[in-house]
C-alpha cells in the first residue's frame, strides 16, 4: 500500500483508479485483515483452496470430466467431508458399524430431497406445459373426496 502511495504519479492514466483504491482501501482498513489478530485464524485461506482443488483434481481425473461434476452440488456436503475424513485415515467396517443410523437417514434424506427438487427443476425447463398438467392431476387427485 504504502508503495502504491508513494508511486501513484508515475502511473499515468490509472492515477484516479489507484487513488479510489487507496481511499476505499483506507475506508476498510481497520477490518480488512482481522485474521491477524486472531492467532487460532489461519493468515489466508490458501489451505482451504488447496483442499478444494486438490478434490477437484481427483474427481476430474476419477471421471474424465473438464468441469466439476453435478453430484458435488447435489452431494457436496457428505462428498468433501468424505474425502478428507479419509486423507486423515484409513477407515474399517468397524468404523463403520459405530455411524449414528439416525443422522445418516436424516443426511440421506436431505440429499434425496435436494436430488429429487433438482429433477423437478430440470423436467419443469424441459417441458413446462406437462410438468404443470401434472401437478394440476395431483393437486385435484388429493383435492377430491374418496
Amino acid at each position: 500500500m504504502g508503495a502504491m502511495m508513494r508511486d501513484r504519479h508515475k502511473t499515468g492514466e490509472l492515477a484516479p483508479a489507484i487513488e479510489h483504491f487507496l481511499k476505499v482501501t483506507r475506508s476498510y482498513w481497520p477490518g480488512l485483515f482481522h485474521c491477524y489478530n486472531d492467532p487460532d485464524l489461519p493468515r489466508t485461506n490458501n489451505d482451504l483452496e488447496q483442499f478444494f482443488g486438490s478434490h477437484r483434481y481427483h474427481e476430474r481425473r476419477a471421471t474424465g470430466r473438464k468441469v466439476a461434476s453435478p453430484g458435488l452440488v447435489l452431494r457436496g456436503s457428505a462428498r468433501i467431508i468424505a474425502a478428507a475424513a479419509t486423507r486423515l485415515r484409513r477407515y474399517t467396517a468397524r468404523d463403520f458399524a459405530k455411524v449414528n443410523r439416525t443422522a445418516s437417514t436424516t443426511l440421506r434424506k436431505q440429499l434425496e430431497d435436494r436430488r429429487e427438487r433438482r429433477a423437478q427443476r430440470h423436467r419443469f425447463r424441459k417441458n413446462p406445459d406437462v410438468y404443470l398438467r401434472e401437478l394440476e392431476q395431483q393437486l385435484l387427485k388429493q383435492g377430491l373426496p374418496t
